[in-house]
């Protein structure tokens, strides 16, 4: 490794190029995740994407129904650390899809409370759910 990094040598014999790009991913992933992570929970937040019933209670019939639908939302970085903080803890996805759906809640429902105060906001029957950075 030491040859390739002074460059000595300039390209790997066939037999080494699958340990050394296993090495440098194994080293160089945690400090880029590290940073995305950073980012995340200090400027950016996050984004999430899901397909979930979502839905409040309320009486039958009315547009607060639960209802399957496809909701693409950026979270401020307060929820970027909860996640990232009860993931390092071990939660359960069950627990993680709480803090989503609190985040989905407080943003584009309540529209960072600046509607519909109080609002419950049910998330079940989650199809599909991504976070990106």
């Amino acid at each position: 490794m030491e040859r390739y990094i002074s460059g000595r040598l300039k390209r790997p014999r066939q037999d080494l190029r699958g340990p050394l790009e296993r090495e440098v991913k194994k080293r160089w992933q945690p400090q880029i995740r590290a940073k995305a992570r950073k980012k995340a929970v200090t400027t950016d937040g996050l984004v999430v994407s899901t397909r979930a019933r979502f839905g409040f209670t309320a009486a039958a019939g009315t547009t607060d129904d639960a209802r399957i639908r496809d909701i693409t939302q950026a979270l401020p970085p307060e929820y970027a650390d909860q996640l990232f903080t009860a993931r390092e803890h071990g939660a359960t996805d069950q627990q993680l899809q709480h803090i989503a759906a609190d985040g989905l809640a407080q943003m584009y429902f309540r529209a960072n409370n600046s509607r519909a105060h109080g609002l419950g906001v049910e998330f079940t029957d989650v199809e599909r759910l991504d976070i990106e950075l």
